[in-house]
């Protein structure tokens, strides 16, 4: 084994395989191996590092380590990797070959493995499972389990679902698997294994902190960090499976004023276009754009319009895309990859800087100019009809070995886009997302989930497992999307405790799908033969839902200036708006084991109701004082109590201390 001392970083030769050790930012390390005779420049999750220069190499007759800042790499003579924070080892690689005195063990299982695979490798990597260990982040999984250990991910964008492959442990550190095609993980009791489908080299980030919320820090010092979020998108988000007309949109918008109930936002979902790929309206049906958007400012009101990345084979724009080498190519040659309404649709491929500037300039003629300053980029995993990693192959590579630059690339077309013309207060809504995606000033919002209780508990987890995985602007559709009808008396119930839970998260978006579908389609062509829900506004479910829905818009809106704050402190270091209870309270026990409850910043401890029918729950409250948001006596912590709720209460307490 061969140690080279270069100017920034320690390189290793053993045979075939080059290892290089470097410093990447505060009290982090960035390892890389590979069998090729070098490493790839390609695109991927870490930004360069502007911090770590100052870093100390030591070779002895045990190996060799790495130390910068709090954190120590160490390589044994058999090039397995260590990692110590202040000299408390915290991680290290899984390795059964040979022993100290070079005998054969009868299993011999490499840290790092290799297969190859054409020009590329499929790729393993080993890592002992500490005792006791919790994990939390990875993005956004529809699961109860907040903490991950024990639990098998498939690193891959569906709809619903967002791999962000960066978790931090109890342990005291944080990792990132910088690999942005698919694969699997698996947090073993045994061992934790991570596959990569298909890479150039195996590649990953690690960093210590005293603190989650240092952990934090330091990821998003090398991902990226949130922008500042306007303040004038805090409030209400309006939305319905469909807006079918300009009339419809300023009919709700008008009955919001009347009613003097504020409305931030009014969403403009998918074919309000003829064919998809078309990004302009009907103009059957949206005959002036400008006067609409012209009326809804006149109301404080910004307006956000659906975006596809899909061209169907009739669009305006389809034999343009097509000839230029702009769509995702199907591996078998076909040209069909999301079924639609009986059309041929296919992707356009995000990952070509010619294909964004394409979209941008469509979009920017035909609703940007209009006055539309958002954008709701669905369908951006791309969500394939056929889950199939191996089938699509982009201008950045296979799918399966770029998969997660898809979406962050698609975002960063509207986000460049708009600073290109000057736009400065930038929120977006997209549906799926990758490492450093926070940078791209979207709302990320949980997809097309299920209308019911357990969809909700799930969405508790995923909203803060996505936070720890650097995502601070984040969202659910208030009721679920799909399942639900209007003509069930249980799903005003469960509409009204996910609207209580979304008051309380990042951003409040009322949307879904309302049964029963018995609204007559407006034509037989075009967005007119296009079926639209149920009314879906604040007064859409009867005096009792609406009075409800009023009291905790206006806790909201009072709260807006506090709100405002922690999105700054998003940007600031990184820091999630939704917050588990251990990083608040990283010294509590208790706090480690709750995944039922959290924290809205550092003041206020929210207990959603996630069960149907259900008249109280126990909720654990930290040292200290507490108080109920809606009245009572100042509350001791350090104990759990036991709140009261009713249909109109969420339990919600204000630290006072």
């Amino acid at each position: 084994m061969k140690y080279i001392k270069c100017e920034d970083c320690l390189k290793i030769r053993d045979g075939h395989e080059l290892i290089e050790i470097r410093p990447w930012g505060k009290d982090s390390i960035r390892v890389r191996s590979t069998l090729n005779p070098g490493f790839s420049e390609k695109e991927k999750g870490l930004l360069p590092a502007k911090e770590g220069s100052e870093w100390v190499f030591e070779l002895s007759e045990n190996g060799a380590s790495v130390t910068n800042g709090k954190i120590r790499c160490s390589v044994t003579p058999g090039g397995c990797l260590s990692f110590y924070r202040d000299d408390k080892l915290v991680l290290a690689e899984y390795y059964r070959g040979r022993d100290a005195n070079q005998h054969s063990r009868p299993i011999n299982m490499m840290a790092r493995q290799y297969r190859t695979k054409g020009g590329d490798f499929e790729a393993f990597a080993r890592f002992e499972s500490n005792p006791g260990e919790k994990l939390f982040g990875m993005g956004q999984y529809q699961q109860p389990e907040l903490n991950l250990k024990g639990c098998v991910l498939a690193l891959e964008q569906r709809n619903s679902q967002i791999s962000i492959p960066f978790y931090i442990s109890s342990e005291g550190y944080g990792f990132l698997w910088n690999h942005p095609g698919t694969g699997e993980v698996s947090f073993g009791r045994n061992y934790t294994l991570w596959h990569a489908d298909c890479c150039d080299e195996l590649d990953y980030w690690v960093t210590v902190g005293d603190t989650p919320k240092k952990l934090l820090e330091n990821y998003t010092g090398v991902t990226g960090r949130a922008p500042r979020f306007p303040k004038n998108a805090l409030g209400l988000w309006q939305s319905k499976l469909r807006y079918r007309t300009q009339d419809e949109v300023l009919e709700v918008a008008r009955e919001y004023r009347r009613r003097g109930i504020p409305l931030d936002v009014i969403v403009i979902d998918f074919f309000h276009w003829r064919h998809q790929g078309d990004w302009c309206f009907d103009p059957d049906f949206w005959p002036d754009p400008k006067a609409m958007v012209d009326e809804l400012k006149s109301m404080g009101i910004r307006c956000l319009i659906s975006i596809w990345p899909t061209s169907d084979s009739e669009s305006l724009n389809y034999e343009e895309l097509r000839e230029r080498g702009l769509l995702v190519r199907a591996v078998d040659g076909t040209q069909q990859q999301i079924t639609w309404g009986g059309s041929n649709v296919v992707f356009v491929d995000a990952t070509n800087p010619e294909a964004r500037d394409f979209v941008w300039e469509k979009a920017k003629k035909n609703y940007y100019d209009c006055g539309i300053d958002m954008f709701w980029l669905d369908c951006n995993e791309p969500e394939f009809s056929a889950a199939d990693a191996h089938g699509y192959s982009f201008f950045a590579g296979p799918l399966e070995k770029c998969a997660g630059l898809y979406p962050k690339l698609h975002m960063q077309t509207f986000r460049d886009g708009m600073l290109g013309e000057g736009r400065t207060d930038i929120v977006n809504l997209s549906r799926s997302a990758w490492v450093g995606s926070q940078q791209m000033g979207s709302v990320i919002w949980s997809g097309d989930v299920q209308s019911d209780f357990v969809a909700l508990r799930d969405q508790l987890s995923a909203g803060l497992n996505i936070g720890l995985a650097g995502i601070p602007w984040w969202s659910s559709d208030t009721g679920g999307f799909q399942g639900s009808s209007v003509e069930d008396p249980g799903f005003a119930e469960l509409l009204i405790r996910w609207f209580q839970f979304s008051a309380f998260s990042p951003v409040l978006r009322m949307h879904g799908d309302r049964a029963p579908h018995d609204i007559p389609p407006l034509s037989d062509s075009g967005g007119g033969k296009m079926t639209t829900g149920r009314p879906n506004e604040l007064w859409s479910y009867g005096e009792e839902a609406e009075r409800i829905f009023c009291k905790y818009l206006n806790i909201r809106l009072e709260m807006k200036d506090y709100l405002s704050s922690l999105m700054d402190e998003a940007s600031e270091n990184g820091s999630p708006v939704m917050r588990t209870m251990f990083y608040e309270f990283p010294e509590d026990e208790r706090c480690w084991e709750l995944d039922d409850q959290y924290m809205l910043g550092p003041r206020f401890l929210v207990a959603p109701v996630l069960r149907a029918g259900m008249q109280r729950r126990d909720v654990y409250l930290p040292e200290g004082s507490w108080r109920s948001i809606h009245g009572g006596p100042v509350v001791t912590g350090g104990r759990t109590v036991c709140a009261e709720t009713p249909l109109d209460i969420i339990p919600v307490f204000e630290r006072v201390d």
